[in-house]
């Protein structure tokens, strides 16, 4: 069996190589080719595209990279012409993964499409969920309040457990808790232009503290890159999660890496510049079905941590923000608290071996 990832950033090539050891242990036939990373690579995937040439967010990144987003559509329908797998993988990344579901479906006749860690439909762009639907096979969520969502409009979704909480869980049990230390941790995010819209703030509003900053680097960038902002005060790693198993509190950028702080106890707070932010305010609930960004407010329903997006990403705001999470013991306890909570809404499946067996069982059943 042959199965073709699409994987678009550097969290889904984590969670496509994790999905990838899981099926060749059920089918130890399986070969794997697609659009990823090095994770991917390690796992025995022929690689096509890497990621790193893909991860393009916002208006005026896409618009200034246009030529390369053609060429990598390109270089993804040639591959999936030449490769004829049986399945197509889909991981997150929906801009790109619906079109070339759709060039699928319409060129390679009985293959199978599934989407492993689906589009969040459920905060914004709720249209797509027609799409997803008519294109593929089967849906595997993340998040235990999918399959509901999907309900609502006549769709199935199936919830086989979240993989950022399974891997977290698995790194713990290998590395017990440390104290932390008065450290103050830095994730400016995965992308190029998150990191230099973020992260200058962030240094800004954290100096005036006088703790050691460290700076969690993104896989796919080189030290070089991250060097015009480190400092004898502002280290560079690349264990973002013994990071944050250890410092005082944590500065994020919105994306999954909240949840990954979550995960590992560390207070934080989320930051996230948006070009159009003085709109956002009106703009909000025409776009956006919730009424918040991170994932750690999303899962928990409710304020767990604050928000300094759009209008709210301002150094003054962070600043505020970062003394309650250094000094006010009654803030940090229910924020921690509010950290069990999600875990336990999260569950501990084992997520990669159940998408493993759903992708088997479509794969054998009939046409």
């Amino acid at each position: 069996m042959k199965y073709f990832f699409l994987v678009g950033e550097a969290s889904g090539d984590m969670h496509a190589a994790a999905l990838m050891e899981e099926l060749r242990k059920q089918d130890p036939e399986a070969r794997f080719v697609g659009l990823g990373g090095e994770k991917m690579r390690q796992a025995g995937a022929k690689i096509c595209q890497d990621y790193t040439k893909m991860a393009f967010m916002g208006v005026i990144a896409v618009l200034r990279n246009a030529g390369q987003i053609k060429e990598n559509f390109r270089i993804a329908r040639q591959a999936l012409m030449d490769e004829q797998p049986d399945v197509l993988v889909l991981v997150d990344y929906p801009s790109f993964n619906l079109k070339m579901a759709s060039f699928a479906r319409k060129n390679l006749p009985g293959i199978k499409i599934v989407y492993y860690i689906p589009p969040k439909v459920w905060a914004w762009k709720t249209h797509r969920i027609h799409r997803i639907a008519k294109l593929c096979d089967e849906v595997l969520g993340i998040f235990p309040f999918e399959p509901d969502f999907y309900a609502k409009y006549g769709y199935k979704c199936t919830y086989i457990g979240n993989p950022t909480a399974e891997a977290i869980a698995k790194w713990q049990t290998a590395h017990p808790q440390e104290q932390r230390a008065e450290v103050i941790a830095l994730l400016p995010g995965s992308r190029k232009g998150e990191i230099n819209n973020c992260l200058p703030k962030m240094l800004k509003a954290a100096k005036e503290w006088g703790l050691p900053m460290t700076i969690a680097a993104a896989p796919g960038f080189e030290d070089d890159f991250y060097q015009p902002y480190l400092s004898e005060n502002v280290s560079l790693t690349r264990n973002t999660w013994e990071l944050l198993a250890t410092a005082k509190a944590a500065l994020v950028t919105s994306g999954t890496a909240t949840l990954e702080t979550a995960l590992l106890n560390c207070p934080q707070l989320s930051v996230y510049r948006i070009y159009t932010s003085r709109w956002l305010g009106w703009l909000k609930p025409f776009i956006f079905k919730i009424p918040y960004f991170t994932l750690v407010n999303i899962v928990a329903g409710r304020q767990v941590i604050y928000e300094a997006i759009g209008p709210k990403f301002s150094t003054s705001n962070i600043r505020r923000e970062l003394r309650k999470l250094l000094t006010d013991k009654e803030y940090i306890k229910n924020m921690l608290a509010d950290y069990k909570h999600i875990q336990s809404l999260l569950g501990d499946n084992r997520v990669a071996q159940t998408a493993a067996q759903r992708i088997r069982m479509l794969t054998q059943s009939p046409q």
